[in-house]
């Protein structure tokens, strides 16, 4: 029997073979090379996810896992024969205690669905990588996003996973609970590992109460080099910062355009506090204004409602976008460097003069409270070497300062190479582990490590 046919016979009305969808589920956003899956399979349940995996060890097919698509660094890409395990079917929300603070949902449910179901709870999920991806898709980057500064990123807020290994195993790592030490830390090894290990199908996550005063300001600078330096010299104090983005003058020309956005065009840092009572937020808000006047702040602007202050973080979501709008006909090089804060404004003064020594126009965006910031380098595809170029500078210096060449991104295929340089003879140790828990090399093969 054909092998698609025996798929299908083993899980009816679950595989798609039309030649759109295997390509859909062949790429992801950020990458530039494209593959086709031989089908895609969207479990319902456990025992289909089981049965996929049964079906990959008789075939020596490979599966990697599938949430909404919207990873960059090649990790959806098929190496050899694969089959897409798409998750999307398994979108419920299981349970939320409020009481707990904590909800337990499929790994298909996306952030947003996720926050619409906790109305009237108090609560809300704060990691937002932008894109409306899936949690199960988010545990498996381990990502990150404008509210991490506060929040932490997936790491911080999964208390439990339910993992399918690629025996067929399922595993309960992690529990319910604020902390533990009973064992090693296996969930965490799940958490960023990008389908690699084994395909998340429940996860238990940590939630926050909604901020009763909320502050959101943009304060703008005369370049980025001082932008950078302003928001070091308010990590340094210790204050309370729930969100603080760099934007450079591009981005906020590209979001003036494909927006209407408004914004004076100039560098700058968009600012958000969360308190609990009005005093400590204004009080908290002077200080960091101060801090960041000390820097070279030229403007300051303040959300005035609600809507205003929406409006700007939807803008800072949509910054890619503007950009590959302001762009067309370019592909994108998206970097995704990190260093230590301290090291964030020599970062940035090198990242800026490296797009001008290589001739290139460049983007400088991200989360600076975390000392991670993003390039995104538009060039003509036959130039994409050259941003290819820029971007290996750019971790060969992060490296050197004692960061890292992927804060929130992951690794997929793109920065397979520089995980030697970063970890050294820790790499041979998650080599063994891969082989470990994935023997055959089934799991998403020829990613991360």
């Amino acid at each position: 029997m054909d092998r698609l046919e025996a798929l299908k016979r083993l899980l009816p009305s679950k595989v798609d073979t039309s030649p759109s969808e295997r390509r859909r589920h062949g790429k992801d956003e950020g990458y530039p090379g494209e593959g086709e899956v031989l089908a895609v399979v969207y479990p319902e349940g456990v025992e289909d996810v089981q049965k996929a995996l049964a079906f990959a060890r008789e075939t020596g097919v490979a599966v990697i896992p599938f949430g909404a698509g919207t990873s960059l660094e090649g990790a959806l890409l098929p190496v050899g024969e694969a089959i897409s395990l798409d998750l999307s079917r398994m979108n419920r929300v299981l349970e939320v205690r409020p009481e707990d603070f904590l909800a337990v949902v499929e790994p298909g449910l996306t952030r947003k669905a996720l926050n619409e179901a906790l109305k009237g709870t108090g609560l809300f999920f704060p990691v937002d990588p932008g894109a409306d991806a899936t949690l199960g898709g988010m545990a498996a980057t381990n990502a990150s996003g404008t509210t991490t500064v506060r929040y932490g990123g997936m790491r911080a807020n999964v208390l439990a996973l339910q993992v399918v290994l690629a025996s067929g195993e399922v595993l309960e790592l992690g529990r319910g609970v604020r902390k533990t030490s009973a064992g090693y830390d296996l969930k965490d090894l799940f958490i960023g590992s990008e389908g690699t290990l084994g395909v998340i199908t429940r996860l238990t996550l940590r939630l926050h109460p909604l901020p009763e005063h909320v502050h959101t300001l943009r304060v703008f600078f005369p370049g980025v080099e001082e932008a950078a330096e302003a928001s070091y010299r308010v990590m340094a104090t210790g204050l309370p910062v729930a969100r603080l983005e760099l934007l450079d003058e591009l981005a906020l020309r590209a979001l003036n355009r494909y927006l209407g956005a408004g914004f004076p065009e100039r560098p700058a840092l968009f600012v958000e506090f969360h308190s609990s009572t009005k005093e400590a937020l204004e009080a908290e808000s002077a200080l960091a204004l101060s801090l960041m006047e000390e820097a070279g702040a030229l403007e300051v602007e303040a959300a005035k409602t609600e809507e205003e202050r929406k409006k700007q973080w939807e803008a800072r979501h949509q910054a890619y976008w503007a950009l590959v709008h302001l762009f067309p006909g370019h592909r994108f090089m998206i970097t995704d460097t990190a260093v230590p804060l301290s090291r964030l404004p020599e970062m940035v003064r090198f990242a800026q003069g490296l797009l001008e020594e290589m001739g290139l126009v460049g983007n400088i965006l991200g989360h600076v409270g975390d000392g991670n910031f993003h390039t995104l380098v538009p060039v003509r595809p036959e130039d994409y070497g050259k941003a290819e170029a820029y971007a290996e500078r750019l971790v060969h210096k992060a490296l050197e300062l004692g960061g890292t060449c992927t804060a929130e991104h992951g690794v997929g295929l793109r920065k397979r190479k520089y995980l030697p340089l970063e970890h050294g003879p820790a790499l041979d140790w998650m080599r063994k582990l891969k082989a470990l828990l994935d023997p055959q090399g089934l799991l998403n093969p020829g990613k991360v490590v």
